[in-house]
C-alpha cells in the first residue's frame, strides 16, 4: 500500500486511535484478570460489531502478546491488512470463509509461536451474532482457551451495515465484560459453537438502534 492510499489509511487509523482513547473503559478486577489472561496463547473472540474498540482494547488489555487477526487474501484485503498494521494488529492473510483450512493453519502457526489470535466468529459477512462451528478449529487443535470480549455501550451510534457496527460517542463510557472458555466443558464434552454463541451474547448486551 503506497502513495495517497497509504496516507488516507494512516489518517483514518490515526483518527480511530485518537477517538477510542477518549472513551472511558470500565471493568472490575475479576473482568480485568480475564481480559489480560496471558499464561498461555489464546483466542480473543469478539463480535464483528465491536471491532471499532479493538485498537484500544488490545492496547489496554493484551500488551504481553502480539495479536494476529484474519484478513482476506483477496485484493481488497490488502487495504485491511495495511490498516490493521497501523492500529497495532498483525494481519494473517487467508480465506476467511468459516475460518477455512488455510486460515486456521495460519492462525495455529502463530499461536504455536506464542501469540494470540483475534477472531470475529460472525465475520466477515454474517449473519450477525451467529457462531459457525469452524471457529473452534484453532482452539481445539491447540487445546487453547478463549477469552470472550464483552462491551456494553452507554452511548453509541449503529451503522446500517450487516453487523450494525457500534460507533461509540466520544468521551462516553464502555463497560467491559469477559468470559474465559476452556476448550472442553466441565463435564469433559467438547465446547460447541452454541456454547460460544450463548456466552458472547451474555457478555455483550445491545443498545437500541440509533442509526
Amino acid at each position: 500500500m503506497r502513495g495517497w492510499r497509504r496516507v488516507a489509511l494512516w489518517l483514518v487509523a490515526t483518527l480511530l486511535r485518537v477517538w477510542v482513547r477518549t472513551l472511558r473503559f470500565e471493568c472490575d478486577e475479576a473482568t480485568r484478570a480475564k481480559l489480560t489472561k496471558s499464561d498461555v496463547p489464546l483466542a480473543v473472540v469478539l463480535w464483528h460489531n465491536r471491532l471499532f474498540l479493538s485498537p484500544e482494547f488490545f492496547r489496554r488489555y493484551r500488551t504481553r502478546r502480539r495479536v494476529y487477526g484474519l484478513v482476506s487474501a483477496s485484493k481488497d484485503g490488502a487495504w485491511l491488512a495495511a490498516f490493521y498494521r497501523m492500529i497495532g494488529i498483525h494481519p494473517v492473510r487467508g480465506s476467511s470463509s468459516n475460518l477455512g483450512r488455510e486460515a486456521a493453519k495460519l492462525l495455529i502457526e502463530r499461536m504455536r509461536e506464542g501469540h494470540d489470535a483475534g477472531i470475529t466468529p460472525d465475520g466477515p459477512r454474517g449473519p450477525m451474532y451467529v457462531v459457525e462451528p469452524g471457529v473452534l478449529v484453532v482452539t481445539r487443535r491447540l487445546q487453547a482457551p478463549m477469552v470472550l470480549m464483552g462491551a456494553e455501550f452507554t452511548r453509541a451510534w449503529r451503522l446500517k451495515s450487516w453487523d450494525r457496527l457500534y460507533v461509540p460517542v466520544p468521551f462516553s463510557r464502555i463497560k467491559m465484560h469477559a468470559e474465559v472458555l476452556e476448550p472442553a466443558r466441565p463435564d469433559g464434552e467438547k465446547l460447541t459453537a452454541e456454547d460460544v454463541q450463548a456466552a458472547l451474547l451474555r457478555v455483550n448486551p445491545d443498545l437500541p438502534d440509533r442509526a
